[in-house]
Parts: structure tokens; C-alpha cells; sequence
């Protein structure tokens, strides 16, 4: 995994500007010597905003630019002039990203659609300068507001890819062997054992120039959810897929036992996948004749549609895309908004340990000297606009 450029797990650390203070400036001009405050406000400090773009597909961008910081805000000067508000710091992620909390681990924000923009934390609003506070028994006011303070936070970033079909299976199930003969994309395939170590995505191409999206992730193994193999590390992947196309190969010893352990997997990662619409491909069928395919079909689960096929030979391929097809189009079966738990923060250190993002990256920062004429600060509400 070391040397792959999918990166689908970060943590950064984010900081919003502070608001710029509000001038004491009294007017001073050759014929107006007691004009009075005009002291201007100062601007607001920059947000963190996070936007989707649909031309990212990783978030190995952000793996080493682990600081982002916005701008802070400008102090107002004379004549009543704001200050320059500050720059705002733009994070560009792939669709599909969520955001938790690195410290609670609670839930903030989802990132699914190209160009949508979610403010991560707000900068600091300016203050008001002296002109705000003058009355007509306080004609010269030599204080003002200062600017809000900035907001500091430690995220965690997640990448659940957007497809339509995800496939579900065991090692060497034959899920990227499928994946390459229904669509362009091309995993790594050998005639040796091994697994995928990363997610594939694929457009699968459908009649009248209609097509949809097929998820190829790493193979699932008997205990997972407790860590062995890749662990279910992957499982978010398919969190946002409408049907799950669960993969067994003909040449198992118990296709029954091996599709209900897969399933039983899922539901330890998260119950509400168990809702999904399922099909059941019986992979490798090019070694069965019609005879064994007639035996094996009583024992397939009854609630689940099922097919017999063979990547190589393309043996049920056409009547595995139209059956996908039926499936995804069924009213039931529309993508719902996925809901989305708090991370367990007792597991959270283990799994950021696991992920290599279990550095310290906090930012230490210095307070900037402000220059302005002397005043004092009175305890003044900001008032809500």
C-alpha cells in the first residue's frame, strides 16, 4: 500500500483566521480638529471551506499537506474604512468524502456532489471601531471591539467511493476479472492467487448508451470484522452503492455457507447494508455443465437473485447486465442518504494507528503586534446582524 497513489484516509489539521480589530481613529483635519471617531471595522477572518470536485478521485493530494489556515482578517483603519477581510482556504476533496471530528470522533459534514462547498469552520468576525459606540454623552469614544478569535480543529477525512454496483466477495472470486470484462477498467489480473489491495471503479456500458458505475474493492475474509486480512477497512467503499453483487466462485465447497459468512461481515460493519438489494453471481460456471448447475441451485438462498457465469468464456455475462440493470431501476432500490454513526472513539486511535495518520500535527502559531493608537477595551457584545 506504501507505494499506491489511492489515499482514501487523512487527517489534517485546520485553522480559520481571526477577525481584524476595529480602529480608534479620531478624525484630524486642518479645519475639522474635533471631528470626532471615525474608526472603521476590521474584516472578517477566513473561512475553511471544503469543495467537491468530481476530477479528484483520491485524496493523496492532502496526504502531504497536512496545515490548512485561512487568512486572518485586517484591522479598520481612519475615515471609516474596513478592513480587508481574510483569504479564505479552499479544500478541494473528491465526491464522496466525509469529515469527522480526529478528537470526539463525532460526524460533521458529506461532500457528494461536484461543486458543492461546506464551510468546515467560519472565521472570526471583525470588530466594530469607535464610531459604532458614539452617543450623545460619549462623543468620543477611544475604544473598540476586537476581532472574534479563530476556530482551530483536527479532522479526519474518509472516501466512500460513488458507484451503482458493488462487488462483494472473497480473494480470487474472480470480482476485478469481471470488473475488466464488463467495463474499461483494467485491475491487476494474474493466474496466480492474490488479492486486490485497492478499490477499482469501472463503467460498465449498457444498451441504448445507457450505462452504470461497478465498484471492484478487496477481497473479504472470515473474521474481518476482528482485524484479519485487510479488515473491513474497505467496507466504506460500498456503504453508498445501491446493489451489492455478491461474488462466490463454482468450485467452492459450500456457496450457501460462504455467501451467508460474507454476509454476516457485512452486517457486523454496519447493520443498514443488510438493506441493500442483493444478486448472487456464481462465478468460474465454465467448469460446470448443466447437470451440476441444476444441483447446485437448490441450495442457493431463495431471497436472492442468482446467476451462473463465466468471466472468461462470457458465459451469463449479458443476462448478469440486464438483471443489474432491472434491479437498479426498481423504485425500492433508489439511493437513500446513507446515515452516517460518530466514530468509536475507543477505536478511533487504532484505526488512525492502522491508517500510518496517528501523527501529531498540531500548529503552534505566534501572536502577530498590533499597531494602532492607545486605547482601552470595554466588554461590548457583538451584535447580532
Amino acid at each position: 500500500m506504501a507505494e499506491s497513489n489511492f489515499v482514501d484516509y487523512v487527517k489534517i489539521y485546520c485553522r480559520s483566521g481571526k477577525g481584524g480589530r476595529g480602529s480608534t481613529h479620531m478624525r484630524r483635519e486642518k479645519y475639522c480638529p474635533n471631528g470626532g471617531p471615525d474608526g472603521g471595522d476590521g474584516g472578517r477572518g477566513g473561512h475553511i471551506i471544503l469543495r467537491g470536485n468530481r476530477n479528484y478521485w483520491t485524496l493523496l493530494h492532502l496526504k502531504f499537506d497536512r496545515h490548512a489556515m485561512a487568512g486572518h482578517g485586517e484591522s479598520g483603519s481612519k475615515n471609516r474604512s474596513f478592513g480587508k477581510d481574510g483569504a479564505d482556504k479552499v479544500i478541494e476533496v473528491p465526491c464522496g468524502t466525509v469529515v469527522y471530528n480526529a478528537e470526539t470522533g463525532e460526524y460533521i459534514c458529506d461532500v457528494t456532489d461536484d461543486g458543492q462547498e461546506v464551510v468546515l469552520l467560519k472565521g472570526g468576525r471583525g470588530g466594530l471601531g469607535n464610531s459604532h459606540f458614539k452617543t450623545a454623552t460619549r462623543q468620543a469614544p477611544r475604544f473598540a471591539q476586537p476581532g472574534e478569535p479563530m476556530q482551530e480543529m483536527t479532522v479526519i477525512m474518509e472516501l466512500k467511493l460513488l458507484a451503482d454496483v458493488g462487488l462483494v466477495g472473497f480473494p480470487n472470486a474472480g470480482k476485478s476479472t469481471l470488473l475488466s470484462a464488463v467495463s474499461a477498467a483494467k485491475p491487476k489480473i494474474a493466474d496466480y492467487p492474490f488479492t486486490t489491495l485497492e478499490p477499482n471503479l469501472g463503467i460498465v456500458s449498457y444498451h441504448g448508451g445507457k450505462s452504470f458505475v461497478m465498484a471492484d474493492i478487496p477481497g473479504i475474509i472470515e473474521g474481518a470484522s476482528g482485524g484479519r486480512g485487510l479488515g473491513l477497512r474497505f467496507l466504506r467503499h460500498i456503504e453508498r452503492n445501491s446493489l451489492l453483487l455478491f461474488m462466490v466462485p463454482a468450485d467452492s465447497d459450500d456457496i450457501r455457507k460462504e455467501y451467508d459468512i460474507l454476509l454476516n461481515e457485512l452486517k457486523t460493519f454496519n447493520p443498514e447494508m443488510l438493506d441493500k438489494q442483493r444478486v448472487l453471481a456464481i462465478t468460474k460456471s465454465d467448469m460446470l455443465d448443466e447437470e451440476l448447475m441444476a444441483e447446485i441451485e437448490p441450495t442457493l438462498p431463495e431471497e436472492v437473485p442468482h446467476l451462473f457465469i463465466s468471466s472468461i468464456t462470457g458465459l451469463g455475462i449479458s443476462d448478469l447486465k440486464d438483471m443489474l440493470w432491472i434491479e437498479l431501476n426498481k423504485e425500492s432500490n433508489q439511493i437513500e442518504a446513507i446515515v452516517h454513526r460518530p466514530k468509536d472513539v475507543s477505536r478511533l486511535q487504532e484505526e488512525l494507528k492502522d491508517m500510518g495518520e496517528d501523527i501529531d500535527i498540531e500548529y503552534e502559531y505566534e501572536e502577530e503586534d498590533d499597531d494602532d493608537l492607545d486605547y482601552e477595551y470595554e466588554e461590548e457584545e457583538f451584535e447580532e446582524s
